[in-house]
């Protein structure tokens, strides 16, 4: 199961070290739905190595107007502490994987 980032521990989880990626997504949002077991796959296969997780983007407006999130899915990926991709729309396992072999080296 993904990670659930929130504004309140986003800089101590998202932001900590190490890469992380974050799907902002919402409830409301159709291409979200399609990505989320895209997430869940990744946070299950790459568990102990990168935290991946979501951000509800209603529920947690600090976080999207920080990195203004101005459509969704968006993914952040982060490496010790730092954006170092984006994201915006729908993608594939294999894409995202792909971003996420990159930055673990």
């Amino acid at each position: 199961m993904a990670f659930v980032f929130t504004d309140d521990n986003f800089d101590d989880t998202a932001l900590k070290g190490g890469v992380s990626v974050v799907d902002c997504w919402a409830e409301w949002c159709g291409p979200c739905r399609l990505i989320a077991p895209i997430i869940d796959d990744l946070a299950h296969e790459y568990d102990g190595k990168v935290t991946i997780g979501k951000l509800d983007i209603d529920q947690n407006d600090k976080v999207s107007i920080r990195y203004n999130i101005r459509s969704i899915p968006t993914v952040l990926i982060f490496k010790d502490g730092e954006l170092v991709d984006k994201h915006v729309g729908l993608t594939t396992k294999a894409a995202l994987e792909s971003k996420i072999k990159t930055h673990l080296n």
